[in-house]
């Protein structure tokens, strides 16, 4: 029997460490996963992150992790890890960042840049905003909105995590990225055939530039950062089509 309501679908974390404590976790987790030399400062504002996240999954559901390990490791680090394997550009559109994701680990660690976080379902989009609010995170703009061909706000950059097939985010990114701008791509392993199709259908107004087959450091979880690059733009579409 299919399940329905928002209580058979609202996970509640069980504990939310104190900030000394969570601080001593998240240290532990980074230096043992790659992340040893990640700066104190930067990872006591990601703490501060962790705490407005998990006390706000006591009132509403906006994230399926809840146990601080998976929140460390699947959103923290995976997230932390794109500037590792390539050179972000900014500004940059988080699409469909849901709660925060890449977008304000990113955030946390180019505090100067601009990143706009784009979301579409309402709960996130007022959780977003009162991060942004009680962090004090400048150049950080909340855009509750599903992105499409309509959105026009100029970025040199655009970064996705598993959100739809690649095809896809270049049709919708197409009109407000610069000539010259590249969109992240956050996949799983298996993401051949959208790349093929994307290469196939998107010629010549985007070609791929980068692709990175990489682990999370002493884990099992497998990952591809895609990246494409825009050659120019192509004609927007008409209404209907």
């Amino acid at each position: 029997m299919k399940r329905t309501g928002k209580s058979n679908t609202h996970k509640k974390p069980e504990e939310i460490y104190a900030v000394n404590e969570a601080d001593q976790r998240l240290y532990d987790l980074f230096r043992h996963h790659g992340f040893e030399d990640f700066p104190h400062a930067e990872r006591r504002r990601l703490v501060e992150f962790y705490q407005l996240l998990m006390n706000h999954q006591l009132r509403d559901n906006v994230t399926r992790l809840v146990k601080f390990r998976d929140i460390g490791i699947k959103h923290f680090i995976d997230s932390l890890m794109v500037p590792r394997l390539t050179q972000l550009m900014f500004p940059l559109l988080d699409v469909g960042t849901g709660p925060g994701f890449p977008g304000i680990p990113l955030k946390i660690q180019f505090p100067r840049e601009k990143i706009i976080l784009a979301e579409g379902v309402r709960r996130r989009v007022d959780f977003l905003k009162a991060v942004r609010d009680e962090m004090k995170l400048e150049e950080l703009q909340v855009v509750g909105r599903n992105i499409d061909e309509t959105f026009e706000l100029p970025v040199n950059g655009v970064i996705t995590r598993a959100l739809e097939d690649i095809s896809a985010t270049l049709r919708n990114v197409s009109q407000c990225l610069s000539v010259g701008g590249q969109v992240y791509l956050m996949k799983g392993p298996n993401v051949d055939p959208e790349i093929k199709q994307a290469v196939l259908e998107w010629e010549p107004y985007f070609e791929m530039v980068e692709d990175h087959d990489y682990t999370l450091p002493n884990t099992p979880h497998q990952r591809r950062l895609v990246v494409f690059r825009k050659v120019k733009t192509p004609p927007a579409r008409k209404a209907g089509q």
